[in-house]
C-alpha cells in the first residue's frame, strides 16, 4: 500500500495495486517480442475463454490475491481506478485522481511515479520486501524495458501492455533500503514505511550497477530476460 500525506493519517491518500489478470488474453501471432520472459510454445497468457472481454476503469473486479485492503478500497464510492486492464492501481482521497490518471497500458507504474514525486510513502502490511510493487518501477527507471502481456483495447483489439516480472530477488535490496525504511508493529502485523523517491532512487541505482541482484536465483526465465535487459521492442 502506498499513501500520500502522512502515514494512514486523516486526509491523506490511499493507492493500492488493483490487479485484475482475468482481462488477459492470449498472446497474438505478431506481438511477440524476444526477450519477454515469456515460453510463446508452451504458456498462454489467459484462457481464450476470456478473450471477448474489455477492462475499463469503472470496473469492480480485482484478483483474489490482492487481499481485503484493496478490495475494499475498489469498491469505495469515491475511488479512482488506472486505464490498465490487468495491473491497474486504485485510489482513495484527495488526491485519488491525479495519482492513478496517468495509468495507461505502456505506462503501468506511472502512479508509483507519481507518488515519489509527491513525496509519498510505501507500506508492507505483514510481507516482506519481495512484494513491493515500487521495485519494478526502479527495473525501468534503471533502463529496463519492462514485460509485454497481452489484453483488449476499448476497441476490442489486442494490444500489448506493460507488466513487472519476478520479484524474488528484491530481497537482496532490503540492506541498501533499511536507510529509507520505518518500522512498526499493528497488532500482529509488522509494517515497514519506505520513502517512495529515495527508495526508488537507491534501487533503480543498484540494479543499473548489477544487473544481476535481482535475479531470484531459480531456473527463472522471467529473471534471465530481465537481467539481460528485458524485452527487444520495435
Amino acid at each position: 500500500m502506498a499513501v500520500v500525506g502522512g502515514f494512514l493519517a486523516e486526509g491523506c491518500t490511499v493507492v493500492v495495486p488493483s490487479f485484475s489478470w482475468s482481462y488477459a488474453i492470449p498472446q497474438p501471432q505478431d506481438m511477440r517480442p524476444l526477450r519477454n520472459g515469456w515460453d510463446y510454445e508452451h504458456m498462454s497468457a489467459a484462457d481464450p475463454a476470456g478473450a471477448d472481454r474489455v477492462y475499463t476503469p469503472h470496473s469492480e473486479e480485482i484478483d483474489a490475491d490482492m487481499g481485503a485492503v484493496a478490495r475494499a478500497v475498489l469498491t469505495m464510492p469515491s475511488r479512482a481506478r488506472g486505464n490498465h486492464p490487468i495491473c491497474s492501481f486504485s485510489a482513495v482521497g484527495p488526491e485519488a485522481a491525479d495519482l492513478v490518471s496517468g495509468q495507461r497500458p505502456l505506462d503501468v507504474f506511472a502512479p508509483l511515479a507519481r507518488l515519489a514525486e509527491r513525496g509519498g510513502a510505501v507500506v508492507l502490511m505483514g510481507v516482506g520486501i519481495e512484494e513491493m510493487t515500487l521495485l519494478h518501477l526502479a527495473e525501468k527507471s534503471s533502463g529496463r524495458n519492462l514485460f509485454r502481456r497481452w489484453a483488449l483495447d476499448c476497441d476490442g483489439l489486442p494490444m500489448q501492455v506493460e507488466a513487472g516480472g519476478c520479484s524474488g530477488g528484491f530481497v537482496k535490496l532490503a540492506p541498501a533500503l533499511s536507510s529509507v525504511m520505518q518500522e512498526t508493529r499493528v497488532g500482529l502485523s509488522q509494517w515497514m514505511v519506505f520513502a517512495a523517491s529515495e527508495t526508488l532512487r537507491i534501487a533503480a541505482d543498484m540494479i543499473r550497477r548489477s544487473p544481476e541482484i535481482t535475479h531470484c536465483g531459480d531456473p527463472c526465465g522471467r529473471c534471465r530476460d530481465a537481467v539481460l535487459g528485458g524485452p527487444i521492442l520495435w
